[in-house]
């Protein structure tokens, strides 16, 4: 009987918590939007990742505007290439370009999960079925709280852009390979550092 209460509490907060952050992202002036805090429910702890999707959303809009700029700077069939100065505007241009339609993408994926937490929440009236599919979100919800923290590292490239850091080894202050800046443009060590890293580590966990 408790746990039935649990569940059935933790849908009608799930139900409420969905409908605010439904609102929130459909707000015609979504920057002056108070979303609802919920880091302290520990029934729905794994939920707070649209909390933070939504707050990112909104950060999207932005970004949108950036990719309509870099688009007039950055050609289709352009490359960085070693013959040219290292971060040019142009490479500049480019990462960024590369960065924040890689978060506008993960951003949209978040959405879409959103939307499907609606529906889900929607067409499972049985009691039993609820409780799967709140097991089922929270598999969901913590693949998303992974992609969370990857927009938090974009988000940290985007700035290295903006202070002129970017592409820099921060442990060595050498150029990283923009050949492994293209492949991980959140990188933030050269190969060669970040395998003195990884060995450092692995001696950390053998002893």
């Amino acid at each position: 009987m408790r746990t039935a209460l649990c569940t059935m509490a933790g849908t009608f907060q799930t139900q409420q918590i969905i409908r605010e952050f439904g609102r929130a992202l459909h707000a015609n002036d979504a920057a002056n939007t108070v979303l609802p805090d919920i880091n302290n429910c520990v029934k729905l702890s794994s939920i707070t990742l649209v909390q933070h999707s939504v707050r990112e959303y909104i950060g999207a809009k932005i970004g949108a505007v950036w990719v309509s700029r870099m688009n007039d700077i950055v050609t289709a069939d352009y490359v960085p290439s070693e013959d040219e100065p290292f971060m040019n505007e142009r490479q500049k241009s480019y990462f960024r370009l590369k960065l924040v339609t890689w978060k506008n993408d993960i951003l949209r994926e978040a959405r879409e999960t959103l939307e499907i937490l609606q529906q889900e929440n929607a067409n499972h009236p049985d009691l039993a079925d609820r409780a799967s599919s709140e097991t089922d979100r929270a598999i969901e919800l913590r693949a998303r709280d992974r992609q969370r923290k990857l927009i938090s590292k974009i988000d940290s490239a985007l700035q290295r852009i903006d202070e002129g850091t970017y592409g820099y080894c921060e442990e060595t202050g050498e150029p990283i390979a923009l050949k492994r800046l293209d492949a991980r443009p959140i990188a933030t060590l050269s190969i060669e550092a970040q395998e003195r890293h990884e060995r450092r580590e692995k001696v950390y966990r053998d002893d």
